[in-house]
């Protein structure tokens, strides 16, 4: 791996910077894999069909981070389809320290996560938040924000909604949000040793354009965080450019306060304090068990409180019959039911207005749970309802085996016997994994065509 001479001179002098270790740890063909586990679908056992099934450790700073020493097939594992676990780089678990320690997550937040696809940061924030509280999950460019879509919806979560909006859109929500998260868009050298292939895009003049964008992303939505809202500002990037030069030009272009984040030293995180005094953090993958990364966190000072937020319309309700009738597929939980055209969301009582009024200020593509679609006097489920924990508990559920699952996700035919027609949720090891509607001489699969596994096999 030849790593641009350039970004080596560029690291000297940094703190617990080592060249020969840096070489070293990108040479040596070592590779981590880590992932984090969903608590609101907890399984009993990962892995189960795996010989040997892969030996996991905790990674110290996540709550919810598994190491394993061997990398698994995750396409062919059902539970990873299921919601159950996240697989991401171990370094950005980080993240959880950074909000833990800076926020009373016992409250209703308004949180926004504002480079959000494929969704692994969102997925662990939703895990972290309360259920009360409202995660915007963004990415600028559609088709990632498909991405982001469909990861959302596999982690089942009921109070997130997904927005393919510029970070410049957000300017007009002023002191709407509570936390921000900036996983900047960056020239991704920390990534090196995991996507070799990012060598060739580096560059010093990348460096430099990946600097003056994200400094656009942070002035873009500023104005969106409240008075002693919580920035969170990170990058999978090594230049200094992109990290402390940013958090200096946050400071002193803005009214934040830095915030420390406390480290065990067990842990190898290089706390780094910037030229004007900011703390910040650095992994290097020589110290500790992760990729490179950088992340920062700060108050904001001044500004407004609570936000003035109106709403031009409101959001379209069901009848008492169509209510009715999707009351047979949910179990009802503080939930308000709105339609857009014939298809049915279901949003939390107490944030849909908030919903209301972002779905009139955003360009969004999902929010809340997805029920289904009414046609002729029925519900239609949507996969979103099976993925999600709304789905009642009077659905019949038939489990598959290992086989029979993967057949399922691959959205081939099934044969299952012994079990009464009508829709069911398809299941395994008590995970959900989908619908199908079982009629007298057939079944009908409805795994979605678009996250189907595409693979015949390992």
């Amino acid at each position: 791996m030849q790593i641009p001479q350039q970004l080596l001179s560029s690291l000297d002098g940094l703190k617990d910077y080592d060249e020969k270790s840096f070489l070293d740890v990108h040479s040596s063909g070592q590779h981590v894999t880590s992932l984090r586990v969903n608590p609101s679908k907890p399984a009993d056992v990962l892995f189960g069909n795996v010989e040997p099934a892969p030996v996991q450790t905790s990674v110290p700073w996540s709550r919810y981070g598994r190491y394993l020493d061997t990398r698994p097939s995750f396409t062919f594992d059902p539970l990873f389809h299921a919601g159950c676990y996240y697989v991401q780089e171990a370094s950005s678990m980080f993240l959880e320290q950074a909000l833990t320690q800076t926020t009373d997550l016992s409250k209703p937040l308004r949180v926004l996560d504002v480079s959000a696809a494929p969704g692994g940061k969102s997925t662990h924030l939703q895990s972290l938040i309360s259920s009360d509280s409202l995660l915007v999950s963004n990415d600028v460019i559609r088709a990632r924000a498909n991405i982001l879509k469909d990861n959302m919806i596999r982690w089942g979560g009921s109070n997130v909604m997904v927005t393919f909006n510029d970070p410049g859109d957000f300017s007009r929500l002023e002191s709407f949000f509570d936390v921000i998260v900036i996983d900047a868009p960056c020239s991704g050298s920390g990534l090196f040793r995991r996507e070799p292939d990012a060598i060739n895009e580096w560059s010093e003049a990348s460096v430099r354009l990946c600097s003056l964008r994200q400094q656009r992303i942070l002035a873009d939505v500023y104005p969106a965080l409240k008075q002693d809202g919580i920035l969170i500002y990170s990058t999978c990037s090594y230049s200094t450019e992109e990290d402390e030069d940013v958090v200096d030009q946050l400071t002193a272009d803005y009214d934040l306060q830095s915030l420390p984040i406390a480290c065990d030293p067990g842990w190898g995180i290089t706390e780094v304090i910037t030229p004007r005094g900011a703390h910040a953090y650095r992994f290097w993958p020589y110290k500790l068990k992760g990729e490179g990364f950088f992340i920062a966190a700060f108050k904001k000072i001044s500004g407004a409180g609570e936000p003035f937020r109106k709403t031009r319309k409101k959001a379209a309700t069901l009848t008492a019959a169509e209510t009715a009738r999707v009351l047979a597929w949910c179990q009802q939980r503080d939930v308000a039911f709105v339609r857009h055209e014939q298809t049915v969301y279901a949003w939390r009582e107490e944030m849909a207005y908030d919903m209301n009024f972002l779905l009139q200020n955003l360009r969004v593509i999902y929010s809340g749970v997805l029920v289904g679609e009414l046609k002729h006097d029925k519900l239609v489920p949507d996969h979103a309802l099976a993925m999600s924990s709304l789905a009642g508990n009077n659905i019949p559920r038939v489990d598959l085996d290992h086989a029979s699952a993967i057949r399922y996700l691959q959205r081939k035919d099934l044969v299952i016997s012994g079990t009464a027609t009508g829709w069911h949720l398809v299941c395994y090891k008590g995970q959900e994994l989908g619908w199908a509607n079982i009629l007298p001489n057939r079944i009908n699969n409805y795994y979605p065509k678009e996250v189907r596994i595409m693979k015949d096999k390992e």
